[in-house]
């Protein structure tokens, strides 16, 4: 599965971040993908193949450039 993500894009993963949430904005595109944490603000890289085994929705999705 091939992701189409976007900058500003509002993701849900599989697991929750120790702070509680599941929602990360996404802020880095590339091969290492960077998010943050909607609730704490935590940054974090993923690879991409990471990413794409964790994801789970899509919570709302960044403009198209």
């Amino acid at each position: 599965m091939v992701l189409d993500l976007r900058l500003g894009d509002v993701l849900r993963l599989k697991k929750a971040h120790p702070c509680g949430d599941n929602q990360w904005i996404v802020v880095r595109l590339g091969a290492d993908i960077g998010l943050k944490c909607l609730k704490c603000h935590h940054n974090l890289m993923l690879e991409r193949p990471v990413l794409e085994r964790r994801f789970k929705a899509f919570t709302s999705r960044g403009e198209v450039n």
